[in-house]
C-alpha cells in the first residue's frame, strides 16, 4: 500500500510539471492560436488525469491509516516519481519558505558553474516568484539570458507544496525575431524601392525635358533645374540608404567547412592591427590552445567579428591607449566560445536589450544594422550572441557555438 501511494503521490507531481511545462509552452507559443488550443486540450486532459490520481490518492490514504504498514524489503526502497522528474525537459524546482530546492538534473545545470555567473542571484529571483507565470532574467556565462517561470501550488500527503518550472526561451526567442525581422524589412524594402523607381526615373526625365524647352524664363528654368536636382538626389540617397537594408533579409544561407581558428584570428590581426597601433592602440588575438576548429561559413563568421571589431573601434576612437582583446576558449560541453571586448565606454544598461534591434543605433549617424547582422550571421550558423556585463568596463560581446 505504501509503495502505491508513493506513487501515486509522484504521479501527481509529475502531472503538476506537466501542466507548467504546457502553461511554459502557451506562453511561448501565444500567437499560434492552432498551438494554444492543442496547450489548452492538453491541459485539460491532464488536469482531469490529475484530479482522478488525486481521488485515487485520498481513497489509498484512508485505507492505509486503517491497515498496518508492511515492512517493505530494502531492495524494492526506489523513488520512480524522482526519476522521472530527473529527466524532465525543464528546470523543476520546489519553492519553500526560506530557501530554492533543484529537483532535477537541468535545474542544477542551470544554477551550476560555467552556466549561471551568480546563482544566488537567480534562486534570489525564482525565490521572489510572487505570480504563477513570468518572466525572469539572469546572467550567464554567454550573457543575459531570458526563461520562462511557472509556478503551481498542490498538496501532496497533506503537505503544500510549490512546484517552479523554469524554461529558458532566449535562442527561441531570438530566431523568431530574426525572423520577423526579416519579414518585415523584406516587405518594407520592397514596397519603398517599388516608389522610389519611378520618382527617380520622373525626375530624370523632367530634368531632359528642360533643356528641350527654351522659350522657359531663366529664373523659372533653374528653379525647376534646382528642384528636380533635389528630388534625384534625394531618392538615389534613400534607394542607398534601403539597399544597406536588405542585407538584413537578403543573407545567404551558409556553406559550412571546418575553419580554423588560429588561421581566422592570424588575418584578422593582420588587417585591423595596423589601424590600431597606428592610433597608439592594441590589438590582442589570444587562444585558449593552439588546435581549436569549428564548422561554420568561414567568410560569414569572419564578417561577424570585423563587424564587431569595427563597432570597438569606433568606441574607443577618443582613447590614447585603445584596447582590443579577441579571445577563443572552449565552454563547457565542448562549445566553443569567441569573445570580442575593448576598454571604451561599453554599452548603457538600459539599452542592452534594444542593441540587436534592426534600424536602432546608439550613434549619431548609425542605421542599427551592424549588430542585427552578427547576430542573423551568428544564428545562422548555429551559434548565440550576447552582450555580457565586464567588471572591468568596456562592452565584451560572445559568440558561443
Amino acid at each position: 500500500m505504501a509503495f502505491k501511494l508513493e506513487r501515486l503521490r509522484g504521479l501527481i507531481l509529475s502531472q503538476s510539471a506537466g501542466l507548467a511545462v504546457i502553461a511554459a509552452t502557451a506562453m511561448a507559443c501565444r500567437d499560434a492560436p492552432r498551438a494554444l488550443v492543442l496547450c489548452l486540450l492538453a491541459a485539460l486532459l491532464l488536469a482531469a488525469w490529475q484530479w482522478r490520481s488525486s481521488a485515487l490518492l485520498g481513497k489509498l490514504s484512508v485505507q492505509a491509516a486503517a491497515e498496518p504498514e508492511p515492512a517493505w524489503p530494502s531492495a524494492l526502497a526506489v523513488h520512480p516519481p524522482e526519476i522521472r522528474l530527473e529527466h524532465a525537459p525543464v528546470a523543476l524546482f520546489r519553492l519553500s519558505a526560506d530557501h530554492v530546492e533543484p529537483l532535477n538534473a537541468r535545474a542544477r545545470k542551470l544554477t551550476a558553474p560555467g552556466n549561471s555567473r551568480d546563482p544566488a542571484a537567480l534562486y534570489q529571483a525564482l525565490q521572489a516568484q510572487s505570480s504563477d507565470r513570468r518572466w525572469i532574467r539572469f546572467e550567464t556565462e554567454r550573457g543575459v539570458e531570458r526563461a520562462l517561470a511557472s509556478a503551481s501550488s498542490l498538496v501532496i500527503a497533506g503537505r503544500p507544496e510549490r512546484l517552479l518550472a523554469v524554461l529558458p526561451l532566449e535562442s527561441e526567442l531570438e530566431a523568431e525575431t530574426l525572423r520577423a525581422w526579416q519579414q518585415l524589412v523584406h516587405v518594407l524594402t520592397h514596397e519603398i524601392m517599388n516608389s522610389l523607381t519611378p520618382v527617380a526615373s520622373l525626375s530624370r526625365s523632367a530634368a531632359g525635358m528642360l533643356e528641350d524647352t527654351p522659350a522657359l524664363p531663366d529664373d523659372l528654368r533653374q528653379e525647376l533645374e534646382l528642384a528636380f536636382s533635389a528630388i534625384s538626389r534625394r531618392a538615389d540617397s534613400l534607394a542607398d540608404f534601403v539597399t544597406s537594408y536588405r542585407s538584413l533579409s537578403a543573407v545567404p544561407a551558409p556553406t559550412p567547412e571546418i575553419i580554423d581558428i588560429a588561421e581566422l584570428f592570424e588575418r584578422l590581426q593582420a588587417l585591423i592591427a595596423p589601424a590600431w597601433r597606428a592610433r597608439g592602440g592594441q590589438a590582442v588575438f589570444q587562444m585558449e590552445s593552439a588546435a581549436m576548429e569549428l564548422k561554420a561559413d568561414g567568410g560569414q563568421l569572419e564578417q561577424a567579428l570585423i563587424n564587431l571589431i569595427k563597432n570597438a573601434y569606433e568606441a574607443t576612437s577618443h582613447l590614447a591607449e585603445a584596447r582590443l582583446t579577441v579571445s577563443a576558449s572552449l565552454g563547457r560541453g565542448g562549445r566553443l566560445k569567441l569573445e570580442v571586448s575593448d576598454n571604451g565606454p561599453g554599452v548603457a544598461e538600459d539599452k542592452i536589450e534594444q542593441i540587436f534591434t534592426p534600424f536602432y543605433s546608439t550613434k549619431a549617424k548609425g542605421r542599427g544594422i551592424g549588430l542585427a547582422l552578427v547576430r542573423q550571421l551568428v544564428n545562422n550558423n548555429g551559434g548565440t550572441v550576447r552582450y555580457a556585463r565586464s567588471l572591468g568596463g568596456g562592452a565584451r560581446l560572445i559568440l558561443t557555438f
